[in-house]
């Protein structure tokens, strides 16, 4: 009997066969066709998305070199289909036709994934937390390239996509990206975002992601947010807006925007001296969300941070290879998706509530073992037993990672604290106007 196609592979099974059954329990059933109408096409739509997210593993210093190695694996896995084509012209002319619509399907397919593996941590009480950053990762210094990102880092970079991503707090998964030209701002992809996040969301987020506009389409979509802010952000106490004002109580109400209703927020202030951090958050009642949960949630963002750099440094993503702008911009965008796959299968198979703990670099070591050892029989419990073993350190950490010494490492200000004033009584003439109005009741908390 064929185990490849009941789906079930025993120990008896080689890595590639195991592999195989591992991702196909993440893409989806239907939208991804293993064979073709058309006898002449080699690359169908399932073989082209295997392929694509197998290169994204693969350290190779050449697209060509990770075609190559990527294409003799899934031969090895569909050892009864007809092989692909060998030429990489051809694979990414295929890619390039469909890459759009096959990853609007696997992106699907993944994103229903986070739920299930996530179990009881999909939900933290009546929030699902997301974290959502942004990055730069540098392409080709091509004139197409510079032409279409632009050079938007420091001095003397070549041309740069920005990145902005939003991730499963608890699991540390990909749910949604957006990507541009490297001068292109995160506001703008988050906004695209919103409409994706998951009902019930809390997003953590930096001091990149303030503004008005951004922060009521959130809560407009039924979302909260816990936000850092600097000293570019101007808010204003005891205007009185239909509200319980307590000592936190503070309104986001640029000039701007006195035609609309004001954000009420709070403010939650961490730290002291230069040390000093201001969050707002859209939940207003500190029973409902105490604000050394707010400090504890906002210092769980940098999982984001941590993510980023599985990308960049342990998948060797932090240039594309692509010197044309399309090609570019697909790249990055399987980069992701691979990296989204490569955390479903450590997850998929950690312990329970330790969906979180998994490790990029264990599980990618897990999986190159795996591609460079075809006909190898794996040990008991096969691959599934190597990526649960795959999981961070646990041990406590005596002296700093950084190094001593690091050229390139960022020396940015910190944004500071917001710029806060009491309501005028012409602003809150003005808020009156506003429906809805209630006479306000000052409370000390």
């Amino acid at each position: 009997m064929d185990r490849q196609r009941t789906g079930n592979p025993t120990r008896a099974s080689g890595y590639h066969s195991q592999l195989l059954h591992a991702m196909g329990q993440f893409l989806p059933r239907r939208g991804l066709p293993l064979l073709s109408d058309d006898a002449r096409v080699r690359w169908t739509d399932r073989l082209v998305v295997i392929n694509a997210i197998l290169m994204t593993w693969m350290a190779a210093p050449t697209l060509r070199d990770a075609f190559e190695m990527a294409r003799e694996v899934v031969v090895s896995m569909y050892r009864s289909r007809r092989r692909p084509g060998k030429t990489l012209s051809g694979f990414l002319q295929i890619l390039g036709d469909k890459s759009l619509v096959l990853l609007e399907r696997v992106v699907h397919g993944l994103r229903q994934s986070v739920r299930q593996v996530a179990g009881s941590l999909w939900r933290m009480d009546r929030w699902v937390l997301m974290a959502v950053d942004g990055s730069r990762t540098e392409c080709p210094r091509t004139r197409a390239n510079e032409r279409a990102f632009g050079c938007a880092g420091r001095h003397k970079t070549g041309p740069q996509q920005f990145i902005t991503t939003v991730f499963h707090l608890a699991t540390g998964l990909i749910w949604d990206w957006r990507r541009g030209s490297g001068k292109e701002a995160e506001r703008n992809h988050l906004r695209k975002m919103i409409a994706s996040l998951p009902c019930g969301t809390l997003l953590l987020a930096d001091a990149g992601f303030t503004g008005y506009d951004l922060l009521r389409s959130l809560r407009a979509a039924g979302h909260d947010f816990i936000v850092r802010v600097g000293k570019n952000v101007r808010l204003l106490r005891e205007l009185g807006y239909a509200v319980q004002e307590h000592r936190q109580t503070v309104y986001l109400w640029p000039k701007a925007y006195h035609h609309q209703e004001p954000l009420v927020l709070r403010l939650v202030e961490l730290g002291k001296g230069k040390r000093r951090v201001c969050l707002l958050t859209s939940v207003r009642s500190p029973t409902a969300l105490p604000d050394k949960s707010v400090a504890r949630l906002y210092r769980q963002r940098w999982l984001v941070e941590v993510q980023f750099r599985s990308l960049k440094q342990t998948m060797a993503h932090r240039k594309m290879l692509s010197t044309t702008p399309n090609r570019a911009g697909m790249e990055l965008d399987w980069a992701m998706a691979g990296l989204w796959m490569l955390g479903l299968l450590a997850a998929g198979k950690a312990r329970r509530g330790q969906q979180g703990q998994w490790s990029a670099a264990g599980s990618l070591r897990v999986v190159r073992r795996a591609m460079r050892r075809p006909k190898a029989r794996p040990p008991a419990g096969g691959l599934a037993s190597e990526l649960q073993r795959a999981c961070r350190d646990r041990y406590r950490r005596r002296g700093p990672k950084q190094a001593r010494d690091w050229p390139r490492k960022k020396k940015e200000s910190p944004p500071g604290c917001p710029r806060i004033r009491m309501a005028s009584i012409a602003e809150v003439t003005e808020a009156r106007e506003l429906p809805p109005w209630t006479v306000p009741r000052k409370v000390t908390a």
